[in-house]
């Protein structure tokens, strides 16, 4: 087995020695995909069939516009490329201005990538590797395409540079999703079918980020005609087939890659390796199956090709939006191009196109793909170079390695495996690496459920948002619909009312109008009457009067005249007095009762001050009051404490210590006794032949008193544990109701202190009970592992009291059971019973140092505690100084604030006061110089009048002498009959004509109280009911009194 090729699109290798600088900012900035479009001629059958052309290239421009017609319009839709190439465009011609930077700068050490891209039949292959290779000559073919263009360049270039250099090929195919080595070499030993058959080779992560294909194979190549030889034999073994589109379509994806590797010296003198990658794919064409008429096999084909042109459309387009997740894995074809669409390799798309409008859908298709790949930035970086002697102790290892395996394999040395059990490892690995892969797409696949679900989510949250928000639209306008409606409906009431109103005004004015046209009729019969009667009375003084009537015409006229310009005088100037004595009285009326009102004002707001400062500072106290009480009731609380854990530590002391003394005195009983039985036993040793019954007697006695005594041990145990066990709890009780008090307590306080000073009280309160409930959490614990503790040691020593007097019942037993034998064994039995009294006394040490260590530990846990709660009490009394010393400071800042605050108002009120009344008393003289100024103008126009009106009074009366009559003859009068028109005339108008009568007379004789109120419904009735019902104006009696001396 080969081993596995190195990756497919290589990142920069291990050994570092430095990178160029210019490179940093063009990755950080990152480089745009560079996208070429070319426009193949048309075929000899679309101009047998004359198809329109349907594509236009702008060279110049780089643009390429595509005409459309829809619905009987031309739609234009013009898209912009990096090159732009046309059918006239040759091959040297794209490859010269496109192709050749490419190159350069895989010799300069980048990873560069070219791939074709379009439609089935467009010229991908004829683009990539053309129809010709190098003539006889030496000179390029015309129909040469990238590759072997690419080739010769390179090879040029390095043998112009003299540069020591090695070049590696590989060539590999993408078929149906399977990857095939096409320069691998053939079996010739193997049948046939199985070599048309090729074995597909795995694609694997190298762990850098790139791809790397399993066993394919790298040919190392010295010249260009063996390049060509190689791209000759692989695309010999592509899969071509005939569809009604192209006569020779490819139907798989090709990548060819030549790896090339240029030896440098640095100034130093060491030896680099510069490495650069050229990888040139060909891309089968999509295809449209009912016209490229693919059957079966064709069409399985042709659905692979367009399910991984598709995933490679889905990953430009995401690389283009910037998602967040890129479907690379979704078809190798894709994971083969990963470093090139959004790596660190230099790419450029050649976009095939065909001008014919039968191919009009495919060709949008590829300008929108090719357009938007325009968008994605890759971020090139350049190969690290290498230095030889690594490169060299790798290769060497790699030798040492493949020789080391030749070895084994000759001598049989190593591990080897049946055939059948490879081949099933290698079937289980194979199906274990496609399960991965099933399982990672089922991830995926689940990811896309997700993100499609939270879209979803996204959505319908937007939506119930703006539903929300249009429900408070419609909340809103329904408020101030119902608010008009409301409104409306009052102005209605109003409306009806009025129209009552002015209803039974208008039944009044009827019932006016009736009456008085009834008395007009009986009047002017009566008139007509008393004109018959009295003609003939004037006719007869009609010729007496014509010449006193000529006599005193002349002087009527002037008389007339004169008093009617001086009364007209007379009453302008006292209107205009009256006027402006109204307007200075209302002024000094106005500006009195200002005066009176700021002053009222200012009291009652010096008022309102002072109130707020005594409240203000009423509230202060009561909260310093509260203070102080919450400090002596928590002292008193903290000082109850104390004193009730300083007697449950009494008790406990005392408990403990009648325990111990109890215990050290049995001890020392204990001691006691263990010294005289030793002695009684020496005794009974050196007399055992006489008394060895007595000795048994003494030894079963000496049983039963310290089998009694280990009873009473036990009992004193059982005592002491049940005492310790009663202490801790009424600890603990004393705690809850510790506990339970304070709580109460402070429940008390906080509602006391509440409704003032809520929130200071609430932390203060929040802040004390979190310590003492830690601080009491805290003791509880320490108690707990106390007494756990004591039980642990107290049941220790009841079990150790248990054993030993287990092991003295055996030794008992074994006493009498031996009694036959204790003569022959009497040392024997001497040193067991030394050995077992030394054990026993040693348990009886242990036990009371033990006793002591508890004694100790008890004392030290009750000493913690006390230290513990006196801590608490510490902390709470502090606490409670801090809160009243921050409240008195509190009160101390408000009382200082508040008195210049009350100062400066007043202050200012009173200011103000003072402008209010210097201004007054000047408004005042003013008035008073304005009414002496009017009095005295009065006083003289009133002069003149008076002079004018005597001396023409003297003229008339005593210069003019007239007839006197003697008042016998009746003076002959003009008397006015009413007609009947004139008495109909008198009948009172529409309501309308009333409104519009009434509207201008008040536009024709506006009064400041009509202009500056405006009069409400009623008032506005009223007014209506004031208008004349007099038609005709000459029947209006002139009431104006005479002119009168005005004093």
């Amino acid at each position: 087995m080969a081993p596995p090729a190195p990756p497919l699109f290589p990142t920069s290798p291990a050994s570092v020695l430095g990178t160029r600088s210019g490179d940093t900012k063009e990755k950080d900035k990152g480089v745009n995909v560079q996208v070429l479009l070319r426009c193949r001629p048309f075929s000899d059958e679309e101009i047998r069939s004359s198809a329109p052309q349907v594509v236009s290239c702008n060279e110049h421009r780089r643009e390429v516009t595509v005409n459309l017609n829809i619905a009987a319009k031309q739609i234009d839709r013009t898209f912009t490329f990096d090159k732009v190439f046309g059918p006239q465009a040759q091959q040297q011609d794209l490859y010269e201005q496109a192709i050749i930077p490419i190159v350069n700068e895989v010799l300069e050490g980048f990873n560069c990538t070219i791939f074709a891209y379009g439609q089935t039949g467009t010229g991908k292959t004829y683009t990539m590797e053309g129809n010709g290779r190098k003539t006889k000559d030496g000179t390029m073919p015309v129909d040469a395409g990238v590759i072997p263009r690419a080739v010769q360049q390179i090879v040029d270039t390095l043998e112009a540079q003299n540069a020591e250099y090695s070049m590696k090929v590989t060539f590999l195919e993408l078929y149906n999703e399977e990857i095939t080595d096409l320069l691998a070499p053939e079996d010739l030993m193997r049948p046939l079918d199985d070599r048309q058959q090729k074995k597909p080779l795995a694609l694997m992560e190298d762990g850098k980020g790139g791809v790397l294909v399993r066993g394919l194979e790298e040919e190392i190549v010295y010249s260009a005609n063996e390049i060509y030889t190689l791209l000759e034999r692989g695309s010999a073994k592509r899969r071509t087939a005939e569809t009604l589109l192209n006569k020779q379509s490819s139907r798989s994806h090709s990548i060819f890659s030549i790896t090339i590797h240029i030896k440098e010296a640095t100034p130093e003198g060491e030896e680099l390796m510069k490495c650069g990658k050229l990888n040139l794919v060909d891309l089968a064409g999509s295809e449209n199956i009912s016209r490229s008429g693919a059957r079966e096999g064709r069409a399985r084909e042709a659905g692979e090709i367009n399910k991984s042109l598709l995933t490679l459309g889905r990953v430009i387009t995401a690389l283009v939006e910037h998602l967040g997740h890129i479907p690379y894995r979704d078809s190798k074809l894709t994971r083969l191009l990963r470093d090139s669409l959004g790596g660190k390799t230099k790419t450029c798309i050649i976009a095939t196109v065909s001008p014919s409008v039968h191919c009009l859908e495919e060709t949008l298709s590829t300008l929108d793909y090719a357009h938007r790949a325009k968008n994605i930035k890759n971020k090139p970086e350049i190969n690290q170079k290498t230095m030889k002697s690594a490169l060299l102790k790798d290769l060497n290892s790699e030798i040492e390695r493949l020789k080391a395996e030749v070895h084994a394999a000759r001598e049989k040395n190593g591990v080897y495996l049946p055939r059948e059990r490879y081949m099933q490892e290698e079937a289980e690995r194979k199906a274990m690496s496609e399960r991965i892969e099933q399982m990672e797409l089922e991830i995926e696949a689940k990811n896309k459920r997700l993100e499609s679900v939270q879209e979803e989510l996204d959505i319908e949250r937007t939506q119930s948002e703006e539903l929300h928000n249009k429900l408070d639209v419609s909340q809103r306008k329904l408020h101030q619909t119902q608010e008009l409606l409301n409104d409306t409906r009052s102005k209605m009431k109003e409306a009806q009312y009025t129209i009552k109103e002015r209803n039974y005004m208008i039944e009044k004015f009827q019932a006016s109008e009736d009456a008085l046209v009834e008395q007009a009729g009986s009047l002017q019969s009566q008139l007509e009457g008393c004109i018959s009667e009295i003609g003939a009375l004037h006719s007869k003084i009609e010729r007496k009067c014509r010449v006193e009537t000529d006599n005193q015409h002349t002087m009527q006229i002037f008389h007339g005249g004169l008093d009617q310009q001086l009364k007209g005088l007379h009453d302008s100037v006292l209107k205009s007095v009256e006027l402006q004595k109204q307007y200075i009285l209302q002024m000094q009326e106005s500006m009195q009762s200002f005066m009176d009102k700021k002053q009222e004002a200012t009291e009652v707001f010096k008022q309102k001050a002072t109130n707020l400062k005594e409240f203000f500072v009423s509230g202060l106290k009561q909260i310093h009051d509260l203070a102080h009480s919450h400090e002596r009731e928590s002292t008193s609380t903290f000082e109850k404490v104390n004193g009730v854990i300083s007697a449950h530590r009494t008790s406990l002391e005392e408990i403990l210590s009648g325990s111990v003394m109890r215990a050290e005195a049995l001890l020392h009983d204990l001691q006691t006794s263990f010294s005289i039985q030793e002695e009684t036993i020496s005794t009974l040793i050196r007399h055992q032949q006489e008394k060895a019954k007595g000795s048994l007697d003494s030894v079963k006695l000496f049983s039963k008193e310290l089998e009694a005594f280990y009873d009473m041990h036990k009992r004193n145990l059982t005592d002491i544990n049940t005492a310790v066990l009663d202490a801790s709890k009424s600890i603990c009780e004393s705690l809850d109701n510790l506990e339970e008090v304070y709580k109460e307590t402070s429940k008390q306080e906080e509602q006391l202190l509440l409704e003032k000073i809520s929130a200071m009280i609430t932390d203060a309160s929040a802040r004390k009970m979190e310590l003492v409930m830690s601080r009491i959490g805290m003791i509880r614990e320490s108690n707990t592992s106390s007494s756990e503790g004591l039980q642990r040691d107290l049941n220790n020593m009841n079990v150790n009291t248990i054993h030993s007097q287990t092991q003295w019942h055996g030794f008992v037993k074994e006493a009498e059971y031996h009694f036959d034998e204790v003569s022959s064994h009497l040392a024997s039995s001497q040193e067991k019973l030394d050995e077992c009294l030394k054990h026993c006394e040693k348990n009886t040490s242990e036990a009371r140092d033990h006793w002591k260590k508890l004694q100790s530990g008890v004392q030290q846990l009750e000493n913690n505690n006390h230290l513990e709660v006196d801590l608490i009490v510490k902390e709470g009394v502090y606490g409670n100084g801090l809160l009243l010393t921050k409240l008195e400071e509190t009160n101390e800042a408000l009382e200082s604030n508040l008195e210049p605050c009350q100062s400066s108002l007043v202050e200012s009120m009173e200011g103000s006061l003072r402008i209010d009344s210097d201004t007054t008393t000047a408004i005042l003289t003013l008035a008073s110089s304005e009414e002496l100024a009017l009095s005295e103008l009065q006083a003289s126009h009133e002069n003149g009048s008076a002079a004018i009106q005597a001396e023409a009074d003297q003229c008339f009366s005593s210069n003019y002498l007239e007839d006197v009559p003697t008042g016998i003859t009746p003076i002959k009068r003009p008397i006015e009959v009413i007609t009947k028109e004139t008495i109909e005339a008198l009948r009172v108008p529409s309501v309308e004509e009333m409104v519009q009568q009434f509207k201008e007379e008040m536009q024709n004789f506006p009064s400041p109280e009509k202009v500056a109120v405006t009069p409400s419904p009623k008032e506005f009735t009223m007014k209506e009911s004031k208008i004349p019902i007099f038609a005709d104006s000459s029947l209006l009696k002139d009431h104006r009194a005479p002119l009168a001396n005005v004093n």
